[in-house]
């Protein structure tokens, strides 16, 4: 089974936004992070929203095939990485994307 990398809770909850791939599995995560004073972070009030895509493009190119919302936990982000690798075979995606045959036929497209 893949094992797709995804960066730690505090990553989520200093704001930053995470894209990432596996084969031809794309995809988005961005908080949305709820301040409980000016320096701490409300973590049951906060979320992390992830959308993923197959293909070869970035995301403002591509047509987005789930999006999900988990909490901001270190459970929910266990239970993203679950869900993002119970869906890298969908669309006939079980090719990586470096795989040679894949690669040329793209070559040829372009």
């Amino acid at each position: 089974m893949a094992d797709i990398y995804l960066p730690t809770l505090h990553t989520f909850a200093m704001k930053n936004e995470f894209t990432g791939s596996w084969g031809m599995l794309r995809f988005k995560i961005e908080p949305s992070v709820v301040m409980a004073t000016a320096k701490e972070v409300d973590f049951a009030q906060s979320n992390i929203r992830c959308r993923f895509w197959h293909g070869l493009y970035c995301f403002e190119k591509s047509t987005v095939e789930a999006d999900r919302t988990f909490p901001m936990t270190e459970e929910g982000r266990l239970e993203m990485k679950a869900w993002l690798e119970s869906n890298i075979g969908i669309k006939g995606a079980a090719s990586r994307v470096d795989s040679p045959p894949l690669l040329l036929q793209i070559c040829k497209k372009l």
